[in-house]
């Protein structure tokens, strides 16, 4: 008989009601695999992207899906099983992952649920200092900062541009974040900091104090002032909005520096930064449990703290995604599931 958990999926592709909170087969180890009772699922926007059939995506882009579908990638939780082949873990310790991303973005990831299993290569033990909920916040978030500023940690083809993107020093240079204070640049903030970088915020005028308190040496009020206009030679800017508006940070960059739209597609700039001597580069986040595992005592120490904006159960998945869909966030949406 096979067992069964709750999970939460998808029959049709639409808007948060599409999320059914439901009986779903409980996931079989596969060789290399570990299963985890998932304690807290971070939110983040490929799920909703999922959730819409990557209607954003170019029609070619869009990968073939088969209903039923367990959206979500960003788990922390307990090992319960290991696969025979499986070294470093064992039942009770305590983990976080992100799933299968972007191998998973047809649906393979299923991480609102009770249970996922996860490839042991993906998967970390979870920073001590820290509770599930924050642990489960982390992943894509972090692990997108992390690649775009410190490492790329792979050799994979990059799906968004021919050549590899490849991070730029940060000690002493002066770094703008766009989109400061949602689930991505609240980390890029710090991130910055921590190699040493000066770091202009550019967030609503309500997220001055937390931005500050996260490290930003200055922060702009977008809503007051367009930092475009505002802001002139700076080394490095990171659009964590990204899409075709990020053109529009070519003109506060000095020659020789560099920008990096975290959402890359849409982006044209008709030849403008090579003229400005600017550098554009993008790249496509990727799960690591190894990096994961260099970046967890970060979190552990509270060099790198992760901001939740708010926490449904996962049976209301659909309020989460609701809450998402409002725009405006502070740090990261969190489910829990235990």
């Amino acid at each position: 008989m096979t067992e069964v958990m709750k999970a939460v999926r998808l029959h049709a592709f639409g808007g948060p009601g599409v999320l059914t909170y439901e009986d779903a087969p409980k996931p079989t180890l596969q060789a290399g695999e570990v299963l985890v009772r998932v304690h807290a699922i971070g939110v983040n926007p490929p799920d909703w992207y999922l959730r819409q059939g990557y209607a954003m995506l170019p029609p070619e882009w869009r990968p073939a899906m088969t209903f039923p579908i367990i959206p979500g990638t960003d788990i922390s939780g307990v090992v319960e099983a290991v696969a025979p082949d499986v070294s470093g873990f064992a039942p009770g310790d305590a983990v976080y992952s992100m799933v299968r991303f972007p191998s998973g973005l047809a649906g393979g990831s299923r991480a609102y649920a009770e249970y996922v299993a996860v490839s042991a290569t993906e998967l970390a033990l979870k920073p001590i200092g820290i509770d599930h909920v924050h642990a489960a916040a982390a992943p894509m978030s972090l692990l997108t900062a992390w690649q775009f500023l410190i490492e790329q940690g792979h050799d994979a083809p990059n799906p968004l541009q021919p050549e590899p993107h490849v991070p730029v020093p940060l000690k002493g240079k002066t770094v703008l974040v766009s989109g400061a204070a949602g689930g991505v640049g609240h980390l890029l903030v710090q991130l910055a900091k921590w190699q040493g970088a000066h770091v202009i915020a550019a967030a609503s005028g309500d997220s001055e104090a937390l931005l500050r308190d996260l490290g930003a040496d200055e922060v702009v009020d977008y809503r007051r002032t367009a930092p475009e206009d505002s802001i002139r030679n700076v080394d490095l800017v990171v659009d964590a909005v990204g899409g075709p508006s990020t053109v529009r940070f070519l003109r506060t960059l000095k020659r020789g520096g560099a920008l990096f739209p975290v959402f890359g597609l849409g982006y044209e700039d008709d030849g403008e930064a090579g003229r400005l001597g600017v550098t554009v580069s993008t790249t496509q986040v990727r799960s690591s449990g190894a990096q994961l595992a260099e970046i967890a005592p970060l979190l552990d120490d509270g060099t790198v703290r992760v901001v939740i904006d708010s926490i449904f159960p996962l049976s209301d998945a659909r309020l989460a995604h609701e809450r998402a869909a409002e725009g405006h966030l502070r740090g990261k949406i969190v489910l829990t599931a235990i």
